[in-house]
Parts: structure tokens; C-alpha cells; sequence
């Protein structure tokens, strides 16, 4: 389990309103501590997953966005049009200070959100699927915001994949003609400082 104080905060909220505001708090300090003090590599695995999936041409959503980690590494793989999400207004303008997003919007990724269908040729949401966070309901909408055959690159924290099902979820979603399960791979470093796995599936509209 997370040692650093804030990670330990983040992982036992419980309500969308107190993910805001820890977020809010954490948002300056957010990329050293994730980065430089929990070898934080899950943004850079899933950027790099992405980009042999999909063309760079690409329309890409950032679920779950943060302070924009995951944008910066697509950017340089040369995607041009990556929108991101975020429940923090705070980790949004970091995020904006990139300059690598053409949208940024404030969203709870537990609710429907505020997309049409069919928007976006990728959905790639690192960190999201977490304690504390956000469940395989959140599946559902990236489902809707994505055009058929469409991938979603997403990591899974390893110790909430089955406390959470999120392989029933899937199995649903596979039953009821929503999606394909393409990938996935079985612990894929997370946090390298405390050995935190993840699994980091890729999944196709169907």
C-alpha cells in the first residue's frame, strides 16, 4: 500500500467532492512526488501502448487526465489532438500549462459525461482506475464517447482488479457486444519505488 502522505489520502477518499479537493491541494507537488519520489511509470507504459496502437493522427481523450503527464508523452509521440478530463480544477491548469491539449474540461468520470457519442478514435486513462477513485462503471462512458473500433488503453491498479471486478465488468461488456478485450497484460510496473503493479489493458469498441 502507498507510504507517501498524499497518496495515502488519495486512496481512502470516498466521495467525488473529496477527490476534488485533495486534488486541488496536491496539484503543485503532484509531478515531483509522483514522478521523482514514487517512480511513477504508468503514464509513460500506457503512452507508449497507445502509440503502436493507434495512428497519431488520431483523436484521443484523456480520461482522468491530471497534470497532463500522459498529454506531454503522447504530444511527443506526435499526436496533435489529445482532450483531457480531470475532477480537479487545479491539476487541470497545470495540465493547460503543457500547451499540449487542444481542450481541457472539468469532469467527474463517475457521472455521464459531457460528450457527444462517437467522438474520439482513442480513450488512453492512466491512474484513474485506483483506490479511492473511480470503478468499471466509468467503462461504460468511454464505451459511448468512442467510434466503433475505437481502443481503450487503460491502467488498472493490480490490488483493485478483482476487490473491485473489474473482470466481471468486462465479461459484461464483452457479452452485450460493447467492446472486445484485445490485451491484457498481468503486472505491468506502476510506481517502481514500492513495486506497484498495474494491469494495462487494451479493449476495442465493438
Amino acid at each position: 500500500m502507498a507510504d507517501h502522505p498524499m497518496l495515502k489520502k488519495v486512496y481512502s477518499l470516498k466521495s467525488p467532492e473529496a477527490n476534488e479537493e485533495a486534488y486541488d491541494e496536491w496539484a503543485t507537488r503532484y509531478d515531483h512526488d509522483t514522478i521523482e519520489e514514487m517512480g511513477y511509470v504508468a503514464p509513460q507504459t500506457a503512452a507508449d501502448k497507445l502509440a503502436v496502437t493507434v495512428p497519431t493522427g488520431a483523436t484521443v481523450l484523456d480520461a482522468g487526465c491530471g497534470t497532463g503527464q500522459v498529454g506531454e508523452l503522447l504530444a511527443g509521440h506526435g499526436f496533435k489532438t489529445i482532450d483531457g478530463l480531470d475532477i480537479s480544477t487545479s491539476m487541470l491548469e497545470v495540465a493547460r500549462g503543457r500547451k499540449v491539449y487542444r481542450d481541457l474540461h472539468k469532469a467527474d468520470l463517475t457521472q455521464k459525461l459531457p460528450l457527444d457519442d462517437d467522438r474520439y478514435d482513442a480513450v488512453v486513462c492512466v491512474g484513474t482506475f485506483t483506490s479511492g477513485h473511480v470503478g468499471p462503471e466509468a467503462l461504460g462512458e468511454m464505451v459511448r464517447v468512442l467510434r466503433p473500433g475505437a481502443p481503450i488503453v487503460a491502467t488498472v491498479l493490480d490490488e483493485i482488479w478483482e476487490p473491485q471486478d473489474f473482470p466481471s465488468a468486462i465479461d459484461r461488456l464483452e457479452r452485450s457486444g460493447a467492446l472486445r478485450r484485445i490485451e491484457i497484460e498481468n503486472s505491468t510496473p506502476y510506481r517502481t519505488a514500492e513495486g506497484a503493479t498495474s494491469r494495462l489493458c487494451v479493449l476495442t469498441v465493438a
